[in-house]
């Protein structure tokens, strides 16, 4: 079925074969093509009815290899309706003032859906890599970036299916020149297409590097051969086919044990009050402070994260209430959690989070958040003990990378006594236009009032970070939480900024 090159060598393994530039006879391609066309289409359609994975294509490799090619033509012989291509440039405008990994995540397909993904993840690694002297510090880090969100993305239901092409020097530059040759086929070749054969060896070793660097067990390399268009529709095809067929299995490891949390709540001074005129003079001199943090010009290259959570009545929609009359409503946005619809649980449980995550400038307020994991969808059995003690790693993974983007991240968790809370349950049945705001769940979540302190105190022990702490703020009185709230907001950006010290 195949010939080879008759006189190729390679020093390196990896892509020894696809060097040896194999070429299957077009016949071939032909007599194979109504079987693996009908195959490709029974697992897209099982995969579109299953719906119990998404299947997401990382597209890689040399330039002017055929990559674009390849796909276009696995994308005629199955459903396109199933099918979404996702190519990322370089960075817009907009992606800039969001984290680097943003686009990626907003454009995740959900289950029983397959995504095609041109200029991935990889694209910084292998820029790294290729350069003359790559700076070994930055290549860990970045491999380490991509093992935590390819890990992620597996354990929550992703199949990677990552497909390198590849070819020879001359098969690449032959390639270029026959596409050249001919003004229909000349805009398919680019600066860095004719620049690869200058700088071959070095660009084969940048590949070397990235593909044993990020070849895991759950999301394995596949070599494409590309200099023969036969061959390299063939293999993708065959790639593709056989990673439908198998069955998704994310990464393994034992579940981790964690050790007792200490009780962070004993230390908390539940006492504090303020009066009325106190209460009113701190808290416009507050909102003041917080509004003269959020317009320095400072900011504008910072943005600002705050997530509210505490138990129900603890008083955090009144808490941001009086945190939003200090800012500009065009330049914040305020997100209530409430459970994940369909569309987010088709996907990875943090990309809705990552969708509103806030771009340079702007303020995002979460009314609960991506902490409901490891608190109610852990005391109600809702996630596996698997998912939410994993979560605490991605949590801290995602946090890191706000706070590396420049986003000052602010945790408040609003603490009330279970007595206070009883108080203010009753006050709510028993005041018309308060009655809203209890329901059943109320009074079933506080049936479980132990295991929710059991399950924040860890999440505290887990996901208090240097760079993203939490503040647990008394909240039997309003009038002191409401201050304190604003206060720790306005103190935290104002020490990320280098501002106001000399009002302290």
């Amino acid at each position: 079925m195949l010939r080879r090159h008759p006189e190729r060598s390679l020093e390196n393994p990896v892509f020894a074969d696809a060097e040896l530039d194999p070429v299957m006879p077009r016949a071939e391609l032909a007599r194979l093509e109504p079987e693996l066309r009908n195959a490709l289409l029974s697992q897209q359609e099982l995969l579109r009815d299953r719906a119990e994975r998404a299947v997401l294509v990382v597209v890689a490799g040399i330039d002017g290899a055929g990559k674009g090619s390849a796909i276009n033509l696995l994308s005629e012989w199955m459903d396109p309706r199933g099918i979404r291509t996702l190519a990322f440039g370089p960075p817009t405008e907009d992606e800039l003032r969001h984290p680097p990994m943003w686009r990626y995540w907003a454009e995740l397909p959900a289950r029983g859906s397959l995504g095609i993904v041109f200029g991935s993840w990889y694209t910084d690694f292998f820029k790294e890599a290729a350069r003359k002297k790559p700076n070994a510090k930055r290549l860990a880090s970045l491999a380490e970036d991509i093992a935590r969100f390819e890990a992620m993305l597996a354990s929550e239901g992703v199949q990677l299916v990552k497909l390198w092409y590849h070819l020879s020097r001359d098969a690449q530059r032959q390639r270029c020149e026959e596409l050249e040759a001919h003004p229909d086929t000349a805009w398919r070749v680019s600066d860095a297409d004719r620049e690869v054969a200058k700088k071959f060896k070095r660009l084969r070793a940048a590949a070397d590097t990235v593909v044993k660097a990020t070849d895991f067990p759950y999301a394995r390399w596949t070599i494409i051969p590309s200099a023969d268009t036969s061959m390299r529709t063939y293999a993708t095809a065959v790639a593709v086919r056989d990673a439908l067929r198998r069955k998704h299995l994310p990464p393994t490891g034992a579940t981790p044990k964690l050790d007792p949390s200490p009780d962070r709540f004993d230390g908390v001074d539940y006492d504090r009050q303020l009066d009325k005129a106190e209460y009113e003079a701190a808290l416009a001199h507050w909102q003041g402070r917080l509004a003269r943090a959020v317009h320095n010009p400072a900011f504008a290259s910072r943005s600002l994260a705050l997530v509210f959570e505490g138990s129900d009545a603890a008083g955090k929609g009144g808490a941001i209430r009086r945190l939003t009359h200090a800012l500009d409503v065009r330049q914040m946005r305020i997100m209530a959690i409430a459970a994940p619809s369909a569309e987010a649980l088709a996907r990875p449980y943090l990309w809705r989070f990552w969708r509103d995550v806030p771009t340079t400038g702007r303020i995002a307020i979460f009314d609960r958040s991506w902490y409901g994991r490891v608190l109610v969808e852990r005391v109600e059995g809702f996630a596996k003990p698997a998912e939410w003690k994993r979560a605490y790693d991605e949590i801290r993974d995602f946090e890191a990378q706000l706070v590396e983007h420049g986003t000052i991240v602010v945790k408040c968790w609003l603490a009330i006594t279970k007595e206070e809370q009883l108080v203010r349950f009753r006050e709510r049945e028993s005041v018309p236009f308060k009655r809203y705001k209890i329901t059943s769940d109320d009074w079933r979540n506080r049936r479980k009032w132990t295991a929710y302190r059991r399950a924040a105190n860890d999440m505290f022990a887990q996901t208090d970070t240097d760079a993203a702490p939490w503040a647990l703020i008394a909240s039997d009185d309003k009038r002191f939480a409401r201050v304190e709230v604003v206060k720790t907001i306005a103190l935290a950006v104002e020490e990320a900024l280098g501002i106001g010290k000399a009002e302290d």
